[in-house]
């Protein structure tokens, strides 16, 4: 690892962290399925960690900030942590840990990886686009005709009542109301940025300007729908589940055992 790793680091300025010390607090976080913050916290209390890494005398102080871990990865990249992961495998077939036949099937399943968004109803899209919308053109100090801050948040507090009370008509109502809110802000933002056209382009506003004009024109039996606006690649997955009908994420393969690689291919 030293001789992989040790190019990276440069020779003047301050001493670099021992890379054993590296190596080791990632092999015990994903041995021990820790976060970044917990792996440092354990090390300290535990002496065969501290031994496992290199120490040669017990310490009561954390060994680096954990924020640390986070650049040793961007350090190496993707090919060193896939080295790293190499190593593991080489290791454990010389040691005999790992029979070669146990490598040699390949297990395949799929399975949907949920993501964090709260459950796509029309109203709560419409809010959330315009909600967005409005807050990006203000960070980039583009005054809009009106928000319909207050406007749109009662329209959706009312849905919800009405909903529940099962008023059907009022409810889509109000959410007709949201869905015109929206509309007015992409629109407005558009003229801003027309007017706007000697400025540098705003990717970041363009992309939620996409997202929001999907949104408003999309119907009830439409394909490729957005359902979040943060994560506008999630899809309703139906996997036949009777308490869970629809799953909202996105679509997982996993594949396990494979025949032996090279380190540069793991």
């Amino acid at each position: 690892m030293e001789e992989r790793f040790g190019g990276l680091y440069s020779e003047k300025g301050r001493p670099g962290i021992p890379i054993r010390l590296m190596v080791g607090l990632h092999y015990l976080k994903h041995a021990f399925n820790e976060s970044d913050e917990t792996v440092v916290s354990r090390w300290v209390e535990n002496p065969y960690w501290q031994y496992f890494c290199g120490e040669e005398y017990f310490r009561h102080t954390l060994p680096i900030d954990p924020s640390q871990m986070t650049r040793f990865r961007d350090r190496i990249g993707e090919e060193g942590c896939e080295y790293m992961l190499g190593l593991t495998v080489e290791t454990g077939i010389d040691t005999q840990t790992v029979a070669k036949a146990s490598l040699a099937v390949v297990n395949i399943d799929t399975t949907v990886q949920d993501k964090a968004i709260a459950y796509p109803t029309d109203a709560k899209l419409y809010h959330k686009a315009r909600k967005t919308l409005v807050k990006q053109a203000k960070q980039l100090g583009i005054a809009l005709r009106q928000s319909y801050e207050r406007l749109s948040k009662r329209a959706l507090l009312m849905n919800g009542r009405y909903a529940h009370a099962r008023h059907m008509q009022r409810a889509k109502r109000e959410q007709k109301r949201l869905r015109t809110y929206l509309g007015r802000v992409i629109r407005d933002i558009e003229r801003k940025l027309g007017h706007q056209s000697a400025t540098p382009n705003h990717p970041r506003l363009n992309r939620l300007l996409e997202i929001a004009k999907r949104i408003h024109t999309q119907q009830r039996n439409d394909k490729n729908k957005v359902y979040s606006v943060h994560a506008p690649e999630v899809e309703c997955i139906a996997k036949g589940k009777v308490h869970k009908r629809y799953e909202f994420g996105v679509k997982v393969g996993v594949v396990s055992g494979d025949e032996i690689p090279s380190r540069q291919s793991v």
